[in-house]
């Protein structure tokens, strides 16, 4: 077992086709949401300046979804994009041993392309990392793997 359990979610503005950002989302997750029981989370919220957004989420926690998520990312990648991943892993990870990875939003839409960012409208991923002991080094070897 590598991780736990995954969410991803994505902020949607008015402006925005939520039917192809919620593709490009289940694009991240390769599987069919209907036949394994996993729910497409649709939240109705307000952001900056009053604006309405919609939060779309899913929220993977077996084992073999997650397995599944983590093969599709990784295949997904450039070579360079894993590279940075690892060299990044540590201000990544927090105390609790979840690692954070965001994706430009606009270059998976438009360009059908996962791409690394730090700020911004983006896929928001949290991984819950399987870590035996409970340690940050233990972790870090499994981010190791991962993006190998």
């Amino acid at each position: 077992m590598l991780a736990h359990n995954v969410c991803i979610t994505v902020f949607c503005k008015p402006e925005d086709d939520v039917g192809l950002i919620t593709e490009k989302l289940l694009f991240l997750v390769p599987l069919d949401p209907k036949k394994e029981k996993i729910e497409l989370k649709r939240t109705n919220a307000i952001g900056f300046n009053e604006k309405k957004i919609i939060i779309l989420e899913v929220y993977l926690e077996k084992e073999s979804h997650t397995n599944l998520f983590l093969n599709n990312l990784t295949k997904n990648l450039t070579d360079e994009q894993k590279l940075l991943i690892k060299k990044q892993a540590d201000s990544r990870l927090d105390d609790e041993l979840n690692f954070f990875l965001r994706f430009d939003k606009s270059k998976l839409i438009n360009e059908g392309r996962l791409w690394l960012t730090d700020k911004g409208d983006c896929f928001h991923i949290k991984i819950k990392i399987a870590a035996f002991p409970h340690k940050r080094e233990a972790a870090l070897k499994i981010i190791e793997k991962i993006f190998s």
